[in-house]
């Protein structure tokens, strides 16, 4: 069945040398990954998913100095036979993630060898697995957003207990002075994008 899938790295040929490791896992290897922006992971056409299925995709970033942690990126399906990830903002997610193995999003595919090339899993799951993923996505950017703001008010708060109209303020040689309005238009604008766009910080 390991030509059920294709994969797609700009400027290089279609891989499609997907290895099995189980009769519901199976893993493909990229080299020289380090350049690498997206990726676009695909159903070749050649036999579709079992029914009731969905191909969970797993990925792993080189470093050489820690074996491998797998990083749930999405899913293809037979509804859904491609998807494009950008998975450049993941390089480091790996050294946030030392978690015991029992975390599934990381273990799935196993500890290996230390490795200079990146690698994606595809896992054979239920489809319910996919709604599961989404909640969980879901969650995750509702606690960015929480704590992204939190923080915000936080910081506007603790600067606006040290402020002082300009008939208090001391002269001070060296020492520079920011309105406080400067600080709450930075918090509004701040908080305006991060409602449109939880995840606008990364880029």
């Amino acid at each position: 069945m390991s030509n059920v899938f294709g994969l797609i790295v700009s400027g290089r040929l279609v891989q499609t040398d997907f290895t099995p490791l189980s009769e519901t896992r199976f893993l493909v290897t990229i080299t020289e990954a380090d350049s690498i922006n997206h990726v676009a992971v695909f159903l070749t056409g050649a036999a579709p998913l079992p029914p009731g299925t969905a191909g969970m995709v797993y990925w792993s970033w080189p470093d050489p100095a820690a074996p491998p942690n797998w990083q749930l990126v999405g899913h293809i399906s037979n509804a859904k036979p491609s998807t494009i990830f950008k998975i450049s903002n993941l390089k480091k997610l790996h050294e946030l993630t030392s978690v015991p193995d029992e975390n599934k999003f990381i273990s799935t595919f196993g500890q290996q060898q230390i490795c200079h090339n990146a690698q994606i899993g595809i896992s054979i799951e239920p489809e319910a697995n996919v709604q599961l993923l989404g909640s969980f996505i879901a969650q995750e950017t509702n606690n960015y957003v929480t704590f992204a703001q939190k923080m915000l008010e936080n910081l506007v708060n603790f600067v606006a207990s040290f402020s002082v109209t300009q008939d208090q303020m001391t002269p001070t040689p060296g020492v520079s002075y920011i309105p406080l309005n400067t600080l709450h238009t930075w918090y509004q604008n701040f908080e305006r994008r991060l409602q449109q766009n939880p995840n606008f910080w990364k880029n």
